[in-house]
């Protein structure tokens, strides 16, 4: 039985749940790893959230502020201190935020004021969709680079660094070119990027490093997650899987990671089929248990591979 039909099995036993969750490999690394709350929006209450990330061993969460995330935008003022009090309680933390922010307006304003005053000092932007049945692509970008350049000077103004992710598909930035030739003149520390492995393997092939070395100067935070391609009704696309089932060469990756020694907060997402955490459904159909072994596993994989890679 391999991984992905051990997660995926209703049979687990709780003797053996007990005991995958009780099993720690020889060596793990200490680095800090936190953890994308889109898998827990089947949890409402913050001191149940901070209780499970705990147990799976995360240091804390990387939290959704957005529509239909944990913290609403709109109640950021009077929710966002709770869920950091409830964390801060269970010894965890929230350095970094998962937003849908895209314009310098009010409410951004309202949620940078806010999670600076809570120590929160990394988030996440939304993404910028290229317009393709327009021909000026080029210009687009520069647009997109403007829109960057209006938020960076808030997050300059309260101190906290905004990251653009690099995703895949017909979005500015997923080449990473047009993110670099954007970014320039802005402080890195203002906005930069969060650098997915994924999605760069998706876009560049075996091209990507030369991606990375191109945006390294403004990585901000590091995603980690794995996929394979599938084809399903004649179609190939992306099929998210557990770490190291994917076509994702991590170790050429922490190779190329370590000579730049980033002291950037590292944010796990779950992007494979888990009773519905993946998709940030309100219900599991798989048990609470079962959950936690899988991301526990791939937790101490990760942290494995950074022993191995002396990072």
């Amino acid at each position: 039985m391999n991984r992905r039909q051990f997660i995926g099995t209703t049979l687990v036993g709780s003797t053996l749940v007990h005991e995958v969750l009780q099993a720690q490999p020889a060596q793990l690394s200490q680095q800090k790893i936190f953890v994308f709350s889109k898998m827990f929006q089947w949890i409402d209450d913050y001191e149940q959230l901070a209780e499970t990330v705990a147990s799976i061993g995360f240091d804390g969460l990387d939290l959704t502020v957005r529509p239909g995330g944990h913290v609403l935008p709109e109640r950021v003022e009077q929710d966002l201190p709770k869920a950091v009090e409830a964390f801060r309680k269970h010894k965890l933390e929230i350095p970094l935020m998962v937003t849908s922010i895209l314009e310098a307006d009010a409410q951004t304003e309202r949620i940078l004021k806010t999670a600076k005053s809570l120590g929160i000092k990394h988030y996440r932007m939304g993404w910028y969709p290229y317009n393709l049945k327009q021909n000026n692509i080029a210009e687009q970008s520069v647009a997109f680079g403007q829109k960057l350049k209006a938020i960076a000077a808030l997050n300059d103004k309260y101190g906290i660094t905004g990251q653009y992710q690099n995703h895949s598909g017909n979005y500015f930035g997923a080449a990473i070119w047009d993110l670099h030739s954007q970014l320039k003149g802005i402080k890195p520390m203002a906005l930069g990027s969060q650098y997915d492995i994924n999605h760069a393997t998706a876009e560049a092939g075996g091209s990507w490093e030369a991606g990375f070395h191109l945006i390294a100067p403004h990585i901000q935070s590091i995603a980690i997650k794995d996929f394979y391609w599938t084809k399903k009704n004649d179609k190939w696309g992306k099929q998210g899987c557990p770490l190291g089932e994917g076509v994702v060469n991590w170790k050429k990756y922490l190779e190329v990671l370590k000579p730049y020694d980033f002291k950037v907060p590292i944010t796990m997402h779950y992007e494979y089929p888990l009773g519905g955490a993946e998709n940030g459904a309100k219900k599991l159909t798989i048990s609470k248990e079962e959950l936690v072994v899988a991301m526990k596993k791939d937790l101490n994989l990760f942290k494995q591979w950074l022993v191995e890679a002396k990072l």
